[in-house]
């Protein structure tokens, strides 16, 4: 099948056409957001993280900033900087701009403050932001997709039809040679040596384990256990008991398909196919993990109702959950409730799925987009604030 897409100087293809005014310290969100605001086709990451923190964290954030940057749904990136920050701004910059795209950085103190800064760094989006709108949609195969998987706010539906769902639209997208993400590492406890089952081999296998052996050796560091934060009250009164239930319910999401390797969070695939990424379950972290990693779309199901999506990557929001669909229309895009209702089998609820993938690879834009409800994002680190 085929999509509508931006192909870009690295050759990678993105699915929309913005121009990226990313934060490289929580000081400079808000100038980040105010030069984003004024100038139509630009849009604005922030996050928590840049300062006073350790060294391995710091990289954390640096490796991520790179990888939002390279995002092929970004055609030009402004890095706004406060100036005296641990983000290495001078190493995100040249490494977003090796792979061809212009980049510019912004910084409050050398500026002269917040004022100047937006005013220089609107002048520097408009620019961009013009010499964007000069790129033409291609076509392109569905195998340039790289489809970043999420479930969220989940209930019972969410395992019994939204989630198999997309695990059907994911086996056919990697038919066709496209990619997927899996990440949550929270979220397949319980259920993890299922998954090990489907890894192409012993070592990738191991890799996954050894993942989820560490989330759980980071809960127990803290002297208690996951009980109060996974599963969520959300998920108990949507009717799941325990974390197995729970996971056994969110691998749904890759149907049958072979996971080719595992890698760290926000770091790209160099695999094809299937892969599995270290992740928390918490959306604002995980979307910017998937994000980094190079996805240019995103499908989230959810079955009590998560509104959530991202700046840059259009997310897809699947519920199988009737209430929520007729409730939550200005959130959802997709419901698969037929399913539950015996109206409509699994290939049949996949099959539309995928369709509204390419639908939305190609420009149709989700409610989160339209909606605005996209400011909820931090990048995942595990240390300390120091």
């Amino acid at each position: 099948m085929k999509f509508l897409g931006y192909r870009r100087p690295d050759g990678r293809v993105g699915t929309r056409n913005y121009v990226g005014v990313l934060s490289t310290v929580v000081c400079a969100n808000e100038v980040a957001r105010g030069i984003a605001s004024q100038v139509k086709g630009a849009v604005a990451f922030n996050h928590q993280q840049g300062c006073c923190q350790t060294p391995p964290d710091l990289e954390r954030v640096n490796q991520a900033l790179i990888g939002l940057g390279r995002n092929p749904n970004l055609s030009a990136v402004l890095l706004v900087s406060l100036g005296c920050e641990g983000t290495d701004v001078a190493l995100v910059a040249k490494s977003i701009e090796d792979c061809g795209k212009p980049v510019q950085v912004v910084a409050i103190q050398e500026e002269g403050g917040a004022a100047k800064t937006i005013a220089k760094g609107v002048l520097a989006a408009q620019q961009m932001a013009v010499a964007a709108s000069r790129i033409p949609r291609v076509e392109c195969p569905s195998s340039e997709l790289v489809l970043g998987l999420k479930c969220g706010s989940s209930d019972t539906t969410s395992g019994l039809a939204a989630n198999p769902a997309l695990g059907v639209a994911v086996e056919r997208l990697v038919e066709e040679g496209g990619s997927a993400i899996l990440g949550e590492v929270t979220e397949v406890i319980g259920a993890e040596h299922l998954l090990a089952r489907q890894c192409k081999d012993e070592n990738v296998a191991r890799e996954l384990l050894r993942l989820v052996e560490r989330m759980e050796q980071r809960v127990k560091a803290m002297g208690v256990d996951m009980r109060g934060g996974q599963p969520t009250p959300g998920n108990i009164k949507g009717g799941l008991t325990t974390i197995e239930e729970k996971s056994l319910g969110a691998i749904a999401k890759i149907g049958g398909t072979v996971i080719q390797a595992v890698y760290e969070y926000g770091q790209r695939p160099e695999a094809k196919g299937l892969v599995f990424m270290d992740s928390p379950g918490r959306e604002p972290e995980l979307l910017t993990g998937m994000a980094a990693a190079g996805a240019n779309v995103i499908v989230f199901t959810t079955g009590r109702g998560a509104p959530q999506g991202f700046p840059f990557v259009p997310v897809i929001k699947v519920t199988g959950n009737e209430v929520t669909w007729k409730k939550l229309q200005d959130h959802m895009d997709l419901s698969v409730h037929g399913v539950m209702d015996g109206e409509e089998s699994l290939d049949q609820a996949g099959r539309r799925v995928y369709e509204r993938i390419i639908e939305t690879a190609s420009g149709v834009e989700t409610k989160a987009e339209v909606s605005g409800y996209v400011q909820a994002m931090d990048i995942y680190v595990t240390g300390p604030v120091i």
